[in-house]
Parts: structure tokens; sequence; C-alpha cells
């Protein structure tokens, strides 16, 4: 294998370079326009364009990503995870181009590539499974529903991640359900098919890295627990499981490498289990891919998983050390999210104005400070991974190092994240899928700045405004802003975070200045102050801020954590505002669906308008009881956060 094209983008683009470049092997990208300008495009050593931006116009066209690697005459592919991993026609393809398939035979794909085929094969090969059945019609879901017995899940037979998937619980929901996973399963995947499966309330979710070479070796490399999820998508894994023991891990290790070689597997693949709580298991998946938590089980094992798939796929046997691995310490890794946990998880976009996660952890991104985070794709941000000789420490050096992390400009789940790998059943390892069912995001995830420590990051705020006015000011630019012979009124700033406002008044005296936020008298001595950052002491602690000032908007970051605030305009512009009753766009995105029309009647709840945004579906509902006034968008058409979808005004009073 000299030349190397990695159909994917993002992080897993990067890592994939990263252990191609220490093995010389030359690497291609393929980049739709949405990513012309990202990092994964610029390190690779060639790159060709997709024309268009979404995943179907793209990173899915499969017949274009191999014309790519003819044309750069690359020898091999790697087809990272999601969009066209999980894809057998795609890597028949690969095959019959004359190319190295960087993964498994394409029969082991379209085996369990097929969620209900590898349901059968499992029961077949002795592996537990749970009670499912295929959707095929209306009234034939409705019986295979009843049969299984609610809850039941929804699932994408073509895919994983959480998506095309749905938890129903009454036949009422079912309908609903069934049709919003297909659509979602087509646009992730190329594939609406989906199945039922019997749902388990609150089960852990552990999962078995298994690795196949084509001199008939397989292994398990030891367990991942993924337990903590959101809309069934992993947030936190860690490697080994704090629940796991020898005797289960040596019993789900047995499943694994039975599932593997019952489809003569070759190459990297997870086979993925639900733990009850009597430590009985049974099969969910196998994913013929490499995962997105694969770098827990480098970290404990010390194996580089990618280094691997390119030893096999090239017809190397696997090395001694993958043949016999051994278990050290613990690892844990967190994803970070552009969403807003403490609202629904909603995607969020934007330009991060800075962006580093800092050096005392493991860190796998496609993003850098300046980057735009679009709206056409996952609105992962990165995976962050901490290792350490116990489970406890692995946590504390990955909460202190993200506490630190400076992001801002997009709103992420850093702060969740945080809090979770501080939290005391985290810490006891009494984890499963309904971790965050027990512990509500819109707490858990809110800001860590506790409100003392806001009314600092405020001040400073103010501060950092003050010197850059100063600085740009025409005249008497070294005297302070508001500066009196004689005393005057107090000027005043009105700072919003997170969507409330802070009103900070200043006076600006002979031997320094007077603040108070939101009338709280605050103690401040300035030592010095620049656009760039403020070294003073407040309330009797002396601190260095350092703050990005952007037009309007104020960064801060210091020891207490990271804030953004905007300063609010003394006069808003009245054309701003919408019209009494306007619904508006939680986010960017693309309008999938209008279920409502003008004159229009409605009730509280009802929905109205679905968005689709980095592959996830959001439904607009009625605040209230009304009658639609306008309907401003239509299916197909992109809007943008804040945009007005849809007018609901009061009925008339009879």
């Amino acid at each position: 294998m000299q030349k190397l094209l990695v159909a994917n983008r993002g992080e897993i683009a990067r890592r994939i370079f990263r252990t191609a470049r220490a093995m010389g092997i030359s690497t291609v990208a393929v980049y739709s326009d949405a990513d012309a300008a990202a990092l994964f495009v610029a390190e690779a050593d060639e790159a060709v364009r997709l024309p268009g931006n979404t995943p179907a116009e793209t990173y899915l066209r499969g017949d274009l990503v191999i014309a790519a690697a003819l044309r750069c005459a690359a020898d091999a592919i790697h087809p990272g995870y999601g969009f066209l991993s999980e894809n057998a026609e795609f890597a028949a393809a690969v095959i019959d181009a004359g190319l190295t398939w960087v993964g498994p035979p394409p029969a082991a794909i379209a085996v369990m590539g097929s969620k209900l085929g590898a349901k059968e094969l499992m029961q077949k090969a002795g592996v537990p499974t749970l009670p499912w059945a295929e959707v095929a019609s209306d009234r034939a879901v409705e019986s295979a529903a009843a049969d299984i017995g609610y809850p039941v899940l929804v699932k994408a037979s073509a895919g994983g991640g959480g998506r095309g998937m749905r938890v129903v619980r009454s036949a009422a929901e079912l309908a609903e359900a069934v049709e919003g996973a297909q659509r979602e399963a087509g646009s992730a995947f190329g594939d609406p098919t989906v199945f039922l499966e019997r749902y388990v309330d609150a089960p852990r979710h552990i999962e078995i890295q298994v690795f196949a070479d084509t001199a008939g070796n397989v292994v398990s490399l030891f367990e991942r627990e993924c337990s903590i999820q959101r809309r069934h998508q992993k947030i936190v894994e860690e490697a080994p499981s704090p629940a796991v023991d020898e005797s289960l891990r040596e019993r789900m290790g047995a499943a694994a490498v039975a599932a593997a070689r019952a489809v003569d597997y070759v190459g990297a693949g997870t086979v993925e289990f639900v733990v009850d709580d009597k430590n009985e298991f049974a099969f969910l998946e196998m994913n013929t891919r490499l995962q997105v938590e694969h770098p827990v089980t480098e970290m404990v094992t010390g194996l580089d998983l990618v280094r691997l798939q390119l030893l096999v796929a090239d017809g190397a046997a696997l090395p001694a050390e993958a043949l016999s691995p051994r278990l050290n310490g613990s690892a844990i890794e967190v994803r970070i999210y552009a969403e807003d946990a403490e609202n629904g998880f909603l995607p969020a976009t934007g330009t991060l104005r800075s962006f580093d996660l800092g050096e005392a952890v493991r860190v796998d991104s496609g993003f850098a400070s300046g980057d735009v985070v679009s709206p056409y794709y996952d609105s992962m941000l990165a995976k962050v991974i901490a290792h350490a000789p116990t489970r406890r420490e692995a946590a504390a050096v990955l909460a202190a190092s993200l506490q630190q992390a400076r992001i801002t400009g997009v709103i992420t789940n850093r702060d969740l994240l945080v809090r979770i790998l501080r939290e005391p059943e985290f810490l006891a390892g009494g984890t499963d899928t309904a971790y965050l069912d027990r512990h509500d995001p819109s707490e858990l995830g809110a800001p860590l700045l506790d409100q003392p420590s806001a009314r600092v990051h405020a001040t400073v705020a103010v501060l950092a405004l003050q010197a850059r006015n100063r600085v740009s000011a025409p005249v008497l630019s070294r005297l302070p802003s508001g500066w009196r012979n004689n005393p005057s009124q107090w000027q005043a700033v009105v700072l919003q975070r997170r969507g409330a406002d802070a009103v900070v008044t200043y006076s600006t005296r002979r031997d320094g200045i007077d603040v108070a936020v939101d009338g709280s008298s605050v103690d401040v001595t300035v030592h010095a102050t620049t656009p760039a950052f403020v070294d003073a002491t407040i309330d009797g602690v002396r601190r260095r801020y350092d703050v990005t000032v952007e037009g309007e908007c104020v960064d801060v970051h210091s020891r207490l954590g990271s804030s953004t605030h905007q300063v609010q305009p003394r006069f808003p512009d009245p054309d701003a505002l919408h019209a009494p009753g306007s619904l508006t766009a939680p986010m960017p995105g693309a309008v999938v669906r209008v279920l409502v029309e003008a004159g229009q009647s409605v009730n509280v709840g009802q929905a109205l308008v679905v968005l689709e945004a980095m592959k996830m579906e959001h439904t607009v509902a009625s605040p209230a009881d009304g009658v639609v006034a306008e309907i401003r968008v239509q299916p197909g058409q992109q809007v943008q956060a804040g945009s007005v979808l849809a007018i609901v005004e009061e009925p008339e009073p009879t």
C-alpha cells in the first residue's frame, strides 16, 4: 500500500492520515464544498473536490469517491466510520476497481449491515439476541410490536450512531415513530429500512472490540463501556468497563469472537451488547468498521488500531502484541458536540472564535480556531481522551482539562461533560443508558460558572471593553472611559450571557474604579488591562483573565472557566422585532416537512414544521391553541436560526 484515500471527513480523516504518514503511506482526501477550508483537506497530500454540500451529494457518492481514487492513483480506500463505511456495495465496487479495501469482506458487511440478517445469524451461532421483527406494512408493524411487547425500539437496519432510532411505548406512537425513523435513516445512510426490537429499559451498553486477519486469527481486544448516551448516541466511553469482571469479560469476548467467525470476518469490528443488572447480555449489532470510540481501546492496550487495519488490509497477520493483548490502566473519552445540552441538545452552528483543548489529554478533532461549524454534518467537534492508572484519576484529569479548554463562538456540551465526570454516581461506576434520564441534562449541563464567578467575568468583560474603547479612541486615548474631573453619573453596560442579561455599572475614580453587577458591588483593583487580558484583584483574589473582544462580543477565560458576553444595544432596532405569535427556527437547517397550512386551527403542542440539521430532525410545535396566520417556509428551504417559520395567532373570541 503506497497511497491511501480516506472516504471521510473531519477528525477521523485526520486520525487515519496520522497513522498512514507514520507508515510511509501517502494520503488523499475527498471533500465537499462546505469542507473546502477544513483541516483534513489541508493535511492530506492530495485532495479531490466532491461538488455539493450534503452527504447525499458528496460523501455518500461511492462512484465519485472511487473516481477520485483512480484519478490520484491511490491504491487503497479507508472508509472511516459513518457514510459509506458499512456499505457492502461500495466495498465491492472498490475491490472491483482494483483497489485495496481497508475493511471487512463485502459479504460480512452485507450480513452484519442488515441488522435483521445479523440477528438471524447470531441466533444460529449461539449468541444471545433480543426479540425483533421487520417493518413491512402498517398493519404488520402494529401486530409485530404487539407480539414483541412494548416498549419497542424502531431501529435503522443499515446504520447506527443513534440515527433512525425511536423508542415507542404505546401503539399510538408507533406510526409516527416508524415514519420519522425511516426518513432519518434514509437521509443518514441512504437506506430507509427499519425494524422493531424489544427495548430494554436502562441496560448497560457494552461493546467488544474484535480484530481478525486473513490467517484465521480472531481476537477480542476487551470491552468498552458506552452507556451514557443522548438520543441513543454515545457521549462518554471508557475502557475497561467498571461493571465487567473477568468472568463476564471472558464470556462476552468469546461471544464476540464467535460472531466474527460466523461471518468470516477480517479487520476491525465491534460487537455491541446490552447487559442487564444480572450480568446477562444480548447481541445488539455488529459495527463492521472502526468505531468513533476506538481511542480508549488504543490507550489501554497500547495498540494503534488504524495501523492494524492497514497491515491486515495489506495481507499481513496480526502482530504478536495484538494476539496477546493486555489491559493497562483506564481510559475515558468524551465527545464534544456543538449543541445546547440545556435546551434539548439542539445542534448549534457558527464560527469557533477559539478552540483550544489543551495538551494534557489526547485530542482527536477536525476543527481549529476560526473554523466554521456547518449544518450539513454531524455536530461532533472533537473527542478528548484521558488515560491514567485508575478510573478516578482519568476522570479527574479529563474534567480538569475540559474545564480549562477554550471553546468560544459555538455553544457546546462541554459543561455537561465536566459535570458528568465529577458526578458521584458516575465515579461509582453506576452508569446505564438511563443515566441522563436520572440526571436532567438541563441541570447537569448548566454553566460551570457559579453566580459569584459569573459576576467576576462580567466585570472583566466590561474592563476589557473599556480598554478596547480607549485604544480606538481618536483623542485622549490614555484616559479611562467615562472619566470626569468631577464625580458624575455611572456608566452602564448590559451584557447578555446564555439568554440572561446582566447590568454592569461602573464609575472611574482618580485612584481606581467602582463596579456593580445587577446592583451588587464588586471590589475591584485593576493592575493592568488591555483588550486581550485583564490583571485584576476582584473580591480579594488576583487573577489574570484572557479576553477576546470581537465587535460587541466578549469572551473571557480564567481559572474559573470560560464565558461569552454579548453587549446589548442601548436602543434596539424595532425592525428586528418579530410579529406576535412568530415561531422561529431554534437552529439553522433544512425544512423537511410543513404539517399545517394558513388558516388552520392548531392545538398546543401540535407539530407545525420539521427541521433537519446535522442529520437529526427537530419538530417545531405550536406553543398554544390558535390559528395559523402565515406559513413562511416550504420543504427543502434552508433557514437560519431565528428565521420566522410560521405565525400562530390566538383564536377570535366567540
